[in-house]
């Protein structure tokens, strides 16, 4: 037990509960964002309002059926086999405006960190400078 707390109580993985909790809400925001403003534009460009119902219906509507046939969620519902291309858009969206998102962090992060000091040189040893000593003296030489 005392050495899972030794791992817990580690600034790195309290960092990373941190990030988890804080990615997991700005996930959320980015989905709405990505579902309550820009898809809906998009939706429109394209010819409709709601870019979620784009689907592909590939098996046949069950004969008991009383919901929307247009309606991705109804018959998806139903257990009729659809192709939901619109949801899947959607999806790839809110990835790319993630991704972008984060990228743009950790760019910045990377510019506030303070620039690491280089280890100095080792010092040379004796022997070294009697070397170079006698080097420059060979030099000095006709």
């Amino acid at each position: 037990m005392a050495g899972f707390r030794e791992f817990i109580a580690r600034g790195n993985v309290l960092d990373l509960a941190v990030a988890v909790i804080i990615g997991a809400a700005f996930g959320t925001i980015v989905t709405s964002l990505t579902n309550d403003l820009l898809m809906p534009i998009v939706g429109a460009v394209v010819g409709g309002l709601d870019f979620s119902n784009y689907f592909l219906r590939l098996g046949p509507i069950p004969a008991g059926f009383t919901g929307d046939p247009t309606s991705y969620a109804a018959l998806k519902a139903a257990g009729v086999a659809v192709i939901g291309y619109g949801s899947f858009v959607t999806a790839v969206v809110n990835f790319l405006i993630l991704a972008f998102i984060i990228y743009q962090i950790v760019r910045v992060a990377k510019r506030m960190e303070r620039p690491k000091a280089e280890p100095a040189a080792p010092l040379p040893s004796d022997e070294l400078l009697v070397l170079r000593e006698i080097r420059d003296e060979l030099r000095k030489r006709p």
